[in-house]
């Protein structure tokens, strides 16, 4: 399986971000929890050298506790600020106004010695597509001020959204690099929903899924779907087509229909907590 796939608005989106970066005081980049490496995008430390640094470890509720901690770790280690965050449900949103203030200390000491008081910390919302920068925006917020959306590329154009007296927050589009360098990447992004599941083949991303959770997460889909054990993911693609009773044409299989299951469960956390990548500390 290749992925390639870079749409033209996020070329304008990345124009965009670079055009508003001298705006800004602090980036806030958000990354998804399973996947925190491969769901990073290389552009956004080269374009936002210099300014203070928060990254989120988004959808934390669907990956491995020890794992976040462990990550959290990592990239603290590296010389950011890291939080764990759940913005669907809210978990860790009610720290990030402090953990704002805290980046930007330096920021904020500087101007009061320059006589600046009171101004607002501006910062810049960013990650690749699905990873949930709208929904953590309105969790932060309290309303709706940002479009959300279960499909990459939602986001469409730059928006200011002010929280309060203290914090000014730019919405930008999700952007992926123009090529994954690295296909399993690449892969790590299908499995999340980061690439537009229309130009790939369910069948096959179903079977490379299921490949992982048979080596590091052994037991988790026999439990799911009772279902028997086997290597082949292809005869387990048969089996939870069988057990979910996923038919085309009276008594034919439909592969494709399971395949599509099994992301969906994976996505939702239906089949528990589970960590693609570990960080090497």
């Amino acid at each position: 399986m290749h992925f390639q796939w870079y749409p033209g608005h996020m070329t304008k989106a990345r124009r965009m971000m670079q055009e508003n970066i001298k705006l800004i005081d602090l980036i806030i980049e958000l990354v998804d929890a399973r996947i925190p490496l491969s769901s990073r995008n290389p552009d956004i430390d080269d374009l936002g050298r210099g300014k203070a640094r928060l990254i989120l470890l988004n959808k934390a509720d669907l990956a491995e506790e020890r794992l976040n901690d462990a990550w959290a770790e990592y990239f603290k280690s590296k010389g950011y600020l890291a939080v764990k965050v759940n913005s669907k449900k809210g978990g860790g949103i009610k720290s990030i106004q402090s953990v704002i203030q805290e980046a930007c200390r330096e920021k904020t000491e500087r101007d009061r010695r320059r006589g600046i008081l009171n101004r607002p910390v501006r910062a810049m919302v960013v990650g690749i597509p699905n990873v949930g920068k709208s929904t953590f925006i309105n969790a932060l917020a309290g309303k709706a001020c940002a479009k959300t959306g279960n499909k990459p590329g939602v986001t469409k154009g730059k928006q200011w959204i002010r929280l309060n007296k203290n914090v000014e927050l730019l919405d930008t589009p999700g952007i992926l690099w123009p090529k994954f360098e690295d296909q399993e990447v690449g892969l790590k992004l299908a499995f999340i929903g980061s690439i537009k599941d229309e130009i790939l083949q369910t069948e096959e991303l179903g079977a490379e899924l299921i490949r992982y959770l048979n080596r590091a997460y052994p037991g988790v889909l026999e439990e799911k779907y009772t279902i028997p054990g086997s290597e082949d993911p292809y005869c387990c693609l048969n089996d939870i087509a069988k057990s979910r009773h996923c038919l085309v044409r009276g008594s034919e299989l439909d592969t494709g229909k399971a395949a599509g299951i099994l992301l969906d469960d994976f996505r939702g956390g239906r089949l528990g907590r589970i960590t693609l990548e570990e960080p090497e500390l």
